[in-house]
């Protein structure tokens, strides 16, 4: 309805609805009344939780035995403790990476960025990614060549600094633990750190190798059991920010489960128009298009629509677009159709299938 307020308590502000104005349906709907509350009891800020002082912490401890071990690496002739070295470093960029994204993305929305810089999160966790990826495809490369002529290691040295390295990665993994590993921002720094904590085991072992049977080729395979390691959580933060990027809907979470289940709310004919993405991790949101019964509570279905998605999916960004079968002035418009008839369906340009209650294909 022309010039009806709506209440956002998160943005604490109001503002004027014009006839025919639709919140984040992706496109107008003519006349209809459209009912887009349901931001309430959301936080669109950066976690308590995700303290930076344990980031700084694991960063500094990272930095500083870094340093040691590269010189300890050349030393010893060892790939095991350079690669492990090299890892470290990618693990303080990573850190200092998702400390500025974190930055960013405590902002508050303004101007174009109507979500703020949330995103920021996820640009880090995919860099995150890529730079595990192409670290093991280096390291590989030389645990290979290393496999094939192995030089001389020092196992004495490599036992020693790896059983340090050990006890600094843990340590740096405690710190990164008490953060909120719900952001895949977090999340991807902490793969990294994770990810050096068994290598520096694989190492420590390798070193003992080395040392009671000489076995150089010991070194090689540690650093191809790293490789193993980096690939699988690179690719999995790849995967994850890619899925977010493409707005895919959140693991766990079936669009049209979500739909079957919303349709079957009493007065509820038809919803269409669903759409389910992650604003960043751990944001998930969804708009729809709701046609209810002619004479239905349109308020009454969208509250009840919203606290549904709220208990049962954890959705509580949601914006639903609520308007009665038929109401347009054509008739056409929101005239509810059969399955087989395509001549007057609701949109010419309609994102996905159409819900209805009953078996229906989806």
């Amino acid at each position: 309805m022309a010039g009806h307020e709506h209440s956002h308590d998160d943005h604490a502000h109001d503002h004027k609805q014009s006839t025919g104005h639709s919140h984040g349906g992706g496109h107008a709907h003519g006349a209809g009344h459209s009912h887009g509350g349901g931001h309430g009891g959301h936080s669109h800020g950066v976690s308590a939780d995700a303290d930076r002082r344990w980031l700084l912490s694991a960063l500094a401890l990272i930095v500083v035995f870094m340093a040691g071990e590269v010189v300890v690496g050349f030393a010893a002739q060892s790939l095991a403790l350079i690669s492990d070295a090299a890892h470290m470093l990618t693990d303080a960029a990573s850190i200092v990476l998702a400390l500025v994204a974190m930055r960013l993305a405590a902002r508050p929305a303004r101007g174009g960025y109507t979500y703020g810089l949330k995103r920021a999160e996820i640009l880090s966790a995919q860099a995150n990614g890529v730079t595990l990826l192409v670290l093991s495809a280096w390291l590989g490369y030389e645990a290979v060549t290393r496999l094939i002529t192995p030089p001389e290691v020092t196992g004495s040295l490599v036992l020693v600094t790896a059983l340090i390295g050990i006890v600094v990665n843990l340590a740096a993994t405690w710190c990164m633990s008490k953060a909120n590993r719900t952001s895949l921002n977090v999340e991807g720094a902490f793969q990294h750190v994770l990810t050096d904590l068994y290598a520096f085991i694989a190492t420590a072992v390798a070193g003992l190798v080395v040392l009671l049977t000489g076995f150089a080729r010991a070194d090689a395979i540690a650093s191809l059991i790293v490789v193993a390691l980096m690939l699988k959580a690179g690719i999995a933060l790849v995967r994850d920010s890619g899925r977010i990027f493409l707005e895919a809907a959140p693991a766990g979470i079936d669009p049209d489960a979500v739909a079957d289940r919303m349709v079957t709310e009493p007065l509820v004919e038809e919803i269409h128009d669903l759409h389910i993405w992650e604003i960043t991790s751990g944001q998930p949101a969804l708009s729809a298009h709701i046609l209810v019964t002619p004479g239905g509570d349109c308020h009454a279905v969208r509250r009840e629509l919203q606290r549904r998605l709220a208990d049962e999916y954890a959705i509580t960004h949601s914006t639903l677009q609520v308007d009665h079968v038929g109401e347009d002035e054509a008739g056409a418009l929101l005239q509810i159709t059969a399955p087989d008839d395509t001549a007057a369906e609701h949109c010419a340009d309609a994102h996905g299938p159409v819900h209805r209650a009953g078996p229906h294909e989806h």
